[in-house]
């Protein structure tokens, strides 16, 4: 185990450093977390719609009419359905702060960009499939390339237009982007140009066929799963926030995923993915990262005499139940915790192989909400699978997690004890000296 441990803390903890470090990943990241309220918003909306309860669609019926499904539906056009367009903006937004550059602009530009290169439809219009999840690929690509061609003429004196003395900062902020921006969407002009002069008239649909549609079925598998939770784990272990690190992967692979089985739920057609971002919070991540849930409830039933653990859990375990457990990693800890590091990796992978063979055998549905990562465990459960079997599944999962903690807790607390065993044999010789 001590091998195993400076074997990835030499080769491996650094280079996830500077992975989770890397400020286009960290842009990706926080560009999907300023959207996070309108996907909430946007899934609760579906489900608003389509509860699969005869007796509330009948009561809706009766009480708003036919149409009663609009105000749902409107919502989610303002959402899920326009993701891409918004996420263009968000992570141009940040990628360009982080540069100490217009934040503003740069969103703008990044969301022209998108539009210019979007392939029309018949009557002219833009199609809204692409707007959507199905174009998250193309949209992260342009905010991040037309960011960094537009941050970096910003920064020429040679175009930038000086305004004089008492005009409003808006306007001389806004006269200093009219080269850069003009150059940028210029050149992703002249890229749909030689597109279309190529036979790929439509860009999203291309990448889509050759990145996207391989990438999203590889990850609807069973070892994909397993090896993101691997992932997140070790570098908790490690110290790094292993959930913020991965998240970029997760919203770009997991989120058009949950998109196809939200509108699949809608249109009453099969749903096909089974590994979503809401699988693992719903299902896999109850009480946040290792499932640490479990490990409180464990340490309050059999590891009452290893004070310090019992303290924290006890004030842990109100925070753990909205999935924030940093005083848990943090606090026992689990970090660099070798006692603890073998529940808190198998815990997740074995909740994972649970979870998907219920829901691939047909046991529990499919996850077909948008599931908020603060939301309590089991609820969650219910929440994303818009049944009361996904709750039951997530209540098992936390009974699981317990079993497996209990016999790591009891060890832990004999090391404890056996520690203060032997310093208070030592305090007398001490003494005697």
């Amino acid at each position: 185990m001590n091998n195993l441990i400076q074997f990835l803390e030499k080769y491996f903890v650094p280079v996830a450093g500077r992975i989770g470090a890397q400020r286009h990943l960290v842009a990706i990241r926080d560009g999907f977390v300023a959207i996070m309220p309108l996907m909430i918003l946007g899934s609760f909306a579906t489900l608003f719609n389509n509860l699969p309860i005869k007796a509330y669609q009948n009561f809706m019926k009766s009480i708003f009419g036919e149409n009663w499904t609009m105000f749902g539906g409107v919502l989610w056009q303002g959402t899920f359905a326009i993701v891409s367009i918004l996420v263009a903006f968000t992570i141009a937004y940040n990628l360009a702060k982080s540069y100490d550059k217009d934040g503003l602009s740069s969103g703008v530009v990044s969301v022209a960009a998108l539009l210019s290169i979007m392939a029309t439809t018949k009557d002219g219009g833009l199609p809204l499939s692409w707007a959507g999840a199905l174009g998250l690929f193309v949209a992260i690509f342009v905010a991040l390339v037309s960011t960094e061609i537009f941050t970096r003429l910003l920064g020429n004196p040679k175009l930038v237009i000086k305004m004089p003395d008492g005009v409003p900062p808006a306007v001389s902020k806004s006269f200093a982007a009219l080269f850069p921006a003009m150059i940028t969407l210029t050149i992703f002009g002249l890229l749909k140009v030689i597109t279309v002069k190529l036979g790929m008239p439509d860009i999203h649909q291309a990448l889509y066929d050759a990145l996207q549609a391989p990438i999203s079925k590889m990850a609807n598998t069973l070892w994909s799963a397993i090896l993101v939770a691997v992932i997140i784990h070790v570098l908790w272990f490690f110290g790094l926030h292993g959930s913020n690190i991965i998240e970029p992967l997760m919203q770009a692979v997991y989120l058009p995923a949950i998109n196809d089985n939200i509108a699949a739920f809608k249109a009453g057609t099969e749903i096909t993915n089974i590994v979503t971002k809401s699988f693992f919070d719903g299902f896999v991540l109850l009480g946040g990262s290792g499932t640490t849930i479990g490990l409180l409830l464990a340490i309050i039933l059999v590891g009452r005499k290893q004070k310090q653990y019992y303290n924290l859990s006890k004030l842990s375990v109100a925070p753990g139940l909205f999935n924030i457990n940093e005083p848990v990693v943090f606090g026992l800890p689990i970090v660099l915790n070798p006692i603890l590091f073998i529940p808190f990796i198998l815990t997740p992978i074995l909740l994972t192989i649970i979870s998907y063979v219920s829901i691939a055998t047909g046991l529990v549905p499919k996850t077909v909400v948008f599931l908020p990562w603060t939301t309590p465990p089991i609820i969650g459960g219910i929440i994303t699978s818009a049944s009361w079997k996904g709750g039951v599944l997530a209540a098992f999962n936390l009974l699981v997690s317990i079993i497996i903690y209990i016999p790591f807790v009891k060890m832990a607390e004999r090391a404890f004890l056996k520690s203060e065993k032997q310093k208070n044999q030592a305090e007398p010789i001490q003494q005697a000296k």
